[in-house]
């Protein structure tokens, strides 16, 4: 796993946010209660100044720390730092209010001028404690989602290896009767076979439009030696569409499911559809009354929700078949 970085969402921000106003406002009743003579408006200044210039040095030493200074040193080392700069953010936060409200003559400042570095140091422990505490929230919030990053992964592997054990054996099938007949096109399909599974051992769950559709083409061709260039393949590309990322085997598995269940022993049509927010896969082979999710159509219909892609749909229309991969918006 890789180091964790402290870093600081908009989220955690919100959290930083809070506990700056909550210090400014612990530190003007304090200053309230401890003298009658400045309960007026200076104190809230004061105080709201204080809190702004804490968050403001807690996001200077924070993106230092995690840009410059964690990266290169060694991980016992890390709470260390962070706490240190947490301490400094409370000082330094504090120590620059009191010398601007110095400089513009506010009146809390007159009460404090005695005790300020006491007052910093203060201040400078309760951030170091409060830094502590964020540390251990932050690093297990990233922890966790490092977790449940690693568990979605493995679920979509494990569903990746459902796919195309089936294919496999009848590509061999084909091969091997195909070496007796046509030794030339038996090379070609063996190479096509190397393609195809050189592709499918990539480790990438999300491919290109192109890279998807060149997996189909392959598949066909294999195919093809079973069904004897029976099957036709019609492709039409929305323009500037290759910014859209699918999962493997998609396209591929739609295109699978169109020959299982629609080739009727005559030529078989399929048609993909692709534009920018759908897949449309359709065939003009046998229609189906009931449609059933199986392995392979329920294995794309859980890898589109996990990679939060988009959803599977089907329709007959025109006396074909027609299935959807509908893009999320």
């Amino acid at each position: 796993m890789d180091k964790i970085k402290l870093t600081i969402s908009k989220k955690d921000w919100l959290y930083i946010i809070i506990i700056g106003a909550f210090f400014g406002f612990s530190l003007s009743l304090l200053l309230y209660v401890l003298n009658d003579e400045f309960k007026k408006s200076s104190t809230i200044i004061f105080s709201t100044l204080t809190a702004i210039n804490i968050s403001f040095f807690s996001f200077i030493l924070i993106s230092l720390s995690n840009e410059y200074i964690l990266p290169k040193v060694k991980d016992k080392f890390w709470y260390l730092i962070s706490f240190i700069f947490s301490f400094f953010s409370g000082f330094l936060g504090f120590s620059s209010s009191f010398y601007i409200g110095f400089l513009y003559e506010v009146a809390i400042v007159k009460f404090i001028y005695a005790y300020w570095f006491y007052f910093s140091l203060v201040i400078g422990l309760v951030t170091f404690l409060v830094g502590l505490i964020l540390h251990h929230f932050i690093s297990m919030k990233h922890r966790n989602e490092y977790i449940s990053k690693e568990i979605l992964e493995t679920k979509i592997k494990a569903l990746e290896n459902e796919l195309n054990p089936h294919f496999l054996f009848n590509a061999l099938n084909s091969i091997s009767e195909l070496i007796y007949i046509d030794k030339q096109r038996a090379e070609k399909a063996t190479l096509d076979l190397s393609k195809f599974l050189r592709n499918a051992i990539n480790k990438d769950s999300l491919v290109s439009i192109q890279s998807e559709l060149d997996m189909v083409k392959t598949y066909l061709q294999i195919e093809n030696i079973r069904f004897e260039d029976n099957i036709k393949l019609d492709i039409k590309l929305q323009e500037n569409i290759d910014f859209i990322l699918v999962p493997k085997f998609s396209i591929q598995l739609l295109v699978e499911n169109a020959i299982k269940h629609g080739y009727n022993q005559k030529q078989l049509k399929i048609n993909i559809l692709i534009n920018s927010d759908k897949i449309m896969v359709s065939n003009d082979g046998k229609l189906s009354k009931t449609i059933s999710f199986g392995t392979g159509l329920s294995n794309l219909s859980r890898r589109l929700v996990l990679l939060n892609i988009g959803k599977l749909k089907h329709k007959i229309e025109d006396f074909k078949m027609v299935f959807i991969i509908d893009f999320k918006e």
